[in-house]
């Protein structure tokens, strides 16, 4: 049971309504998550801020959904997981790498090295080595894309605690994170 409420849209404010319609124009729907942070309206639209600006960079839709993944599944973030596998498809990813995302896997190199080192920032907190941060570079990424992979990371940290906090009614169809988060 969802341990936040969703915002009452009868009670919300205009401009949380405001906020919501432009958010159901672009996607069709909105989505548990965005409804919950609704509540705070200060964390919504910090969310999305957030979320646009990363949104904007270099890397790909593609790998910025598989960042998403792993850190659903370093986190057993059954939402994010569900979320991301759906927007993942969106963006092109195919089935198998989506669940090998999940746990930090990928069949392109230079992905799969942006996923070792976004799970290793996950599970050591932030805390990387100067040989972490050299295999993701030698791989191909720059100093501007290894800060876009922490910024990816962060923005689904955030949204994985909410998550957690929330207990968000998952309304996509159904990944269980927990199972491959190992």
């Amino acid at each position: 049971m969802q341990r936040i409420s969703q915002v009452d849209t009868a009670k919300a404010p205009a401009d949380v309504l405001a906020t919501l319609g432009v958010i159901k124009s672009k996607f069709g729907k909105v989505p548990n998550i965005l409804k919950t942070m609704a509540q705070a309206p200060a964390v919504l639209n910090g969310y999305l801020a957030f979320s646009g600006a990363i949104g904007a960079g270099k890397l790909s839709a593609a790998l910025r959904e598989q960042l998403a993944l792993v850190t659903a599944g370093a986190n057993a973030c059954d939402y994010c997981a569900s979320a991301h596998s759906a927007s993942g498809r969106m963006a092109g990813l195919a089935p198998d790498e989506i669940n090998r995302s999940l746990v930090g896997d990928a069949s392109d190199a230079k992905a799969k090295a942006a996923l070792a080192f976004a799970r290793k920032l996950v599970v050591n907190r932030g805390v990387v080595t100067d040989a972490e941060i050299a295999a993701v570079k030698s791989a191909g990424f720059t100093d501007e894309d290894v800060l876009e992979i922490l910024g990816n990371v962060a923005l689904n940290l955030f949204t994985n605690y909410f998550n957690h906090l929330a207990a968000t009614d998952i309304d996509f169809p159904r990944v269980e994170a927990a199972r491959r988060a190992s």
